[in-house]
């Protein structure tokens, strides 16, 4: 949870109403949830779970605004930890939230969840000219390592035994990006 709201850790149930587009009984979504990459991403954990089980925290969340509970978007993790301790995010938002800084916010909470259960080191990525998204995790302290022909690349890492050090840890490969964050982020890829 974070000042403005709540990453809900999605079940299998609520993630196959996701992919299907029509909401549960209890669920509160925003106009325009969930849309083409909140629906790729759960149908990637429904993947996940089906071969290895649901690997919450690992898994996929949903972004509710702590104000009204209305779903505006997901963030998650592509998968538990590799061998070396590193995970891949995703994270979007439907247009009307876009610009608000709930998308950095987010992230930094997802972060945060990573820290806490062990991992060293957590990476995203953005296309060449999707500087939204690049800016977003950038605020959320994630540093640029690099770009290829398609994306720009990000990355934190945290020292053993960092969890417990509150802001402490985090290393840059090679330099920062940063500035304002536009109106604009990207909806999460297919995996």
């Amino acid at each position: 949870m974070t000042t403005r709201l709540v990453l809900h850790p999605l079940t299998p149930a609520e993630a196959e109403c996701v992919v299907q587009g029509r909401p549960g009984p209890d669920a509160l979504w925003a106009p325009d949830y969930p849309n083409d990459g909140d629906r790729a991403g759960a149908r990637h954990f429904l993947e996940h779970c089906a071969d290895t089980g649901n690997p919450q925290p690992f898994g996929a969340y949903e972004i509710r605004l702590r104000e009204d509970g209305h779903a505006i978007g997901g963030v998650g993790f592509h998968g538990v930890p590799d061998d070396r301790g590193q995970v891949t995010i995703g994270y979007g938002l439907i247009p009307a939230m876009r610009g608000k800084g709930y998308a950095s916010e987010a992230l930094r909470a997802l972060l945060g969840i990573a820290r806490a259960a062990g991992v060293a080191s957590v990476r995203g990525d953005a296309d060449l000219d999707n500087t939204a998204s690049q800016h977003v995790m950038a605020a959320a302290g994630m540093h640029f390592v690099g770009e290829d022909d398609l994306l720009r690349h990000y990355r934190i890492d945290w020292t053993a035994g960092s969890a417990a050090e509150p802001g402490g840890g985090a290393t840059a490969m090679d330099g920062a990006a940063g500035s304002e964050p536009s109106a604009e982020v990207s909806a999460r890829r297919p995996s």
